[in-house]
């Protein structure tokens, strides 16, 4: 038998068991075995290894277009320095082939722009490339899509396309507004991959103890997570948003409201010019100005009046404003202390405390209390 029949038959032989890589580079790896002198079994092990690995990475890519992502991101490819607390050692066992055999779940929950639908998709990548099948959806599509299946009675036909598959990621618990059978469908969901320990991955910005008000039912939506959390657990992001961390935060802020009793300014200047009567003696008793860290708390006796509404104008800016990670400042008393004053501002330059905070004088009025505030400073206010 001639040399050409049998490569025609040798490569009919690869068609007929269906190795396509091998039959693509076979004659290659032929002759590249015969220039370097290749034992047979060293060609054998060649040839195959490169079919396992075509084949694997068919595999992925078809599982991965099948799971519907709206993008890839692998665990990589997230930056856990915008997190306070969450790293990847914490997450190495939702990593591994355990977290789909056991059955486990996860909820991510933060505001948006920390990355808990990267994570998802990232664990759920991840599942595919140990070797399972996975799939994404939102939970407005989820919940819509099995609504109108209930509606026409084929609500069970669809059930499985959710059921099925290794991992289930659902996004967006809780971001727009469901139909008042959102709870009793999603509980179908649940409730048959928990009985069944299948593994399931949840983004949400709403605590899961308020799932419930947002799928409409209480008693159904403590059953979610009920279930859900008998094999997983919450992991809460935090940081700032990853989509905007380049914009100026000061740009995100609201401009409080100019009181209607301010004093007259000049346009250009950040001061009053032409100030009013602050109140003294009794009226200004004590002031402290906290720059606040995490946990910590800070108080503000002021001047009250008939021109003056406290409480509610530094409540207001006061909610505007985030925590910052130092604190100290300042102590005033009500009255003309001159080195009460004096002992302050030498505290304020040892500790670099805010610049807009070194030029108060012995007064404390409301006014410049408020314009400290829109600059960042968190006051506490008594009664």
């Amino acid at each position: 038998m001639s040399a050409a029949p049998q490569l025609i038959e040798l490569d009919a032989q690869l068609k007929r068991l269906h190795l396509a890589s091998s039959r693509r580079i076979w004659r290659e790896l032929c002759a590249r075995a015969e220039k370097e002198e290749w034992t047979y079994q060293h060609l054998l092990e060649v040839l195959f290894s490169e079919e396992v690995a075509q084949r694997k990475q068919t595999r992925l890519t078809k599982l991965t277009r099948w799971a519907d992502f709206p993008f890839l991101k692998t665990i990589d490819d997230y930056d856990f320095t915008h997190q306070s607390t969450l790293r990847l050692s914490m997450i190495g066992s939702l990593l591994s082939p355990d977290f789909v055999t056991q059955g486990q779940n996860v909820i991510f929950w933060g505001k948006p722009g920390r990355g808990k639908t990267h994570l998802a998709i990232a664990l759920a990548y991840r599942a595919i490339q140990n070797g399972f099948d996975a799939r994404f959806t939102t939970a407005a599509a989820l919940i819509e899509e099995l609504a109108d299946a209930g509606s026409k009675n084929q609500l069970q036909g669809l059930l499985n396309k959710y059921i099925a598959p290794h991992v289930l990621v659902v996004d967006e618990v809780g971001y727009l507004t469901y139909g008042s059978n959102a709870a009793n469908v999603l509980f179908h969901v649940v409730n048959a991959r928990h009985l069944g320990r299948r593994a399931m991955i949840f983004t949400t910005n709403k605590a899961p103890q308020q799932w419930g008000r947002v799928l409409h039912d209480e008693d159904l939506g403590d059953a979610i997570v009920d279930r859900i959390l008998e094999r997983g657990r919450v992991i809460k992001l935090d940081g700032p948003s990853i989509r905007s961390k380049h914009v100026d935060p000061s740009d995100l802020q609201d401009v409080a409201a100019v009181p209607s009793n301010q004093p007259a300014i000049i346009s250009g200047t950040d001061r009053p010019q032409f100030p009013e009567p602050t109140p003294s003696g009794d009226s200004m008793v004590r002031a402290r100005i906290c720059w606040l860290s995490e946990g910590e708390g800070g108080s503000a006796t002021i001047p009250t009046g008939p021109t003056y509404s406290t409480a509610a104008r530094f409540e207001r800016l006061r909610e505007q404003w985030p925590r910052e990670a130092w604190s100290i400042v300042a102590e005033f008393l009500g009255s003309p202390d001159e080195k009460g004053c004096l002992d302050a501002r030498v505290r304020l330059l040892n500790s670099e405390g805010p610049p807009d905070l070194l030029g108060i004088g012995s007064r404390f009025d409301l006014f410049e209390g408020a314009r400290l505030v829109a600059h960042g400073v968190v006051l506490g206010v008594e009664p």
